[in-house]
């Protein structure tokens, strides 16, 4: 692999379920792939309702961005997709949960459908913290 590009692999977060890494570090930034709502363990899909498959995604972002030294709270783009936008008000309460203050940017997009029957996915850009 290239030495300006390292892929980032993180416990805490469910493994790759195709061909591609959980995240992409660069110098200054970090492109984490989407996460849908697996169990890092089982790899199983958790969670029946939007905002709890929302929650395990954005625990695995953390894991993730942990993994590379950095915080969710560092993320400067997230992107939500939903299988269904009645769930855009559940999902955006447990999202706010996650980032209290300072928001980074995002985009909801709905989707026809998700890998393994999911109903969110979430991916994020993120600023790696200066070394």
């Amino acid at each position: 692999m290239p030495n300006h590009r390292e892929s980032v692999t993180a416990l805490g977060a469910p493994a790759a379920i195709g061909p591609y890494v959980q995240a992409v570090r660069t110098e200054r930034m970090l492109y984490c792939s989407g996460q849908i709502a697996l169990h890092p363990e089982t790899g199983e899909l958790v969670g029946t309702t939007a905002a709890e498959q929302a929650g395990r995604c954005l625990e695995s972002l953390a894991a993730v961005c942990a993994a590379a030294g950095a915080t969710l709270a560092d993320a400067v783009k997230v992107t939500v997709y939903l299988t269904d936008m009645a769930d855009f008000t559940s999902v955006n309460e447990v999202y706010a949960s996650f980032f209290e203050t300072d928001p980074p940017a995002r985009v909801a997009i709905a989707v026809a459908g998700l890998p393994r029957g999911a109903i969110v996915e979430l991916d994020a850009i993120v600023a790696l913290p200066s070394a």
